[in-house]
């Protein structure tokens, strides 16, 4: 964190005083001291004095907000599900810690496109210092309300293809921020070690969402590499996700669902209709195993959450968000629903609850 300032009274007080007696060593000097050597020594400590306090508390730069006062961030989630509220929960956790005085604007627009261009509007109006959105279309959406406030991305899986910037060490513009990239060679690993016999796999996404889409594909690819025949189904929003999972469940061994908003926030539904027919389902994040998902190696999102209030606080401390690199979180966490195994008369093997980071059963979560 930035250290606080002191008054300018305090830095004049110093350098003044430490001027003053320059000037008197240096007249001593002239005058034909004999002390040559130790006036010589305590000039350049006076010197180094003069340069401690003139750096270490010079006025900070004008665009370089002040820790100590208030400063206001605005927070937009894109829509609410267990996924994106454990980001949302990491970012507040920073800041609580860190235990600066920031002033936080949390908007959620529940999926709405329009309440997404309203409520960037709404932290432009209000001159926010810093803004935070929770998935892509959030952050669009702020891209498109300010080229000047910084924003900070929190869970966008691919901030290139999104538009966001052209670089990810050099972003170069006023956003930078945490990616939530699916480990999904992982996922398409785990689902083959949990059923071995498995033949057809589903993959079911939004067409709609770019990020979405996009590792669908990079999954499908993996799969088929493996030998694993797959089907593909899409849907244009969660009102579609009932039929459309009716369908691919007659056809298939075992669901993958990546980081997709759609999905995740009709997820039940998902469960539901899965459960009547007997099909597993495997995510890409914990929370949705927890949520009737049977197994995934995934990214913590809240993790993602942390790092990404930890960015933000480097911005508000003077960082300049245009040469901040993007980050990557590395570490995973391999999670099993056993309650749902039960439900679908799956065993799981020992060597996958050995490894496994988080355990379900019983309705309680074990780690």
């Amino acid at each position: 964190m930035q250290k606080p300032h002191r008054s300018d009274k305090s830095v004049r007080f110093f350098t003044t005083v430490a001027g003053y007696g320059c000037f008197f060593i240096l007249k001593r000097v002239f005058l034909g001291g004999k002390r040559l050597k130790k006036l010589l020594a305590t000039i350049a400590v006076l010197i180094a004095i003069v340069c401690y306090y003139t750096l270490a508390y010079q006025d900070p730069d004008q665009d370089q907000v002040d820790l100590d006062q208030d400063v206001s961030v605005g927070i937009l989630q894109l829509v609410s599900h267990p996924s994106l509220d454990e980001i949302q929960e990491g970012i507040q956790d920073s800041f609580e810690e860190d235990g600066s005085q920031l002033e936080i604007d949390l908007q959620n627009a529940q999926g709405d496109q329009n309440n997404l261009n309203t409520m960037s509007q709404r932290f432009v109006y209000q001159e926010a210092d810093l803004m935070i959105g929770i998935a892509t279309p959030a952050v669009q959406a702020l891209a498109n309300a300010s080229s000047d406030i910084p924003i900070i991305m929190a869970g966008v899986t691919d901030p290139i293809e999104a538009g966001l910037m052209a670089d990810l060490n050099q972003p170069g513009g006023n956003i930078s921020g945490v990616r939530d990239l699916t480990p999904y060679q992982d996922q398409i690993d785990l689902i083959q070690a949990i059923l071995p016999d498995l033949s057809s796999l589903g993959i079911i996404y939004s067409s709609g969402e770019v990020n979405s889409a996009k590792q669908s594909q990079a999954a499908k690819a993996y799969a088929q590499s493996l030998g694993m025949e797959v089907k593909e189904a899409t849907i244009s929003s969660p009102n579609d996700l009932i039929q459309v999972a009716a369908q691919l469940c007659q056809e298939v061994d075992a669901i993958w669902v990546g980081t997709d908003n759609n999905i995740a926030s009709a997820f039940p539904s998902l469960v539901q209709v899965a459960n009547d027919n007997q099909v597993p389902i495997f995510p890409a994040v914990y929370e949705m195993v927890a949520s009737g998902g049977l197994a995934t190696q995934g990214l913590s999102q809240y993790q993602i959450g942390r790092l990404s209030g930890q960015m933000a606080l480097e911005v508000l401390a003077g960082a300049d968000i245009a040469h901040l690199p993007v980050q990557d979180p590395t570490e995973t966490e391999l999670a099993v629903n056993l309650d749902q195994a039960d439900r679908l008369g799956l065993t799981i093997s020992s060597d996958i609850l050995e490894e496994a980071d988080i355990l379900i059963e019983g309705g309680q979560e074990w780690t």
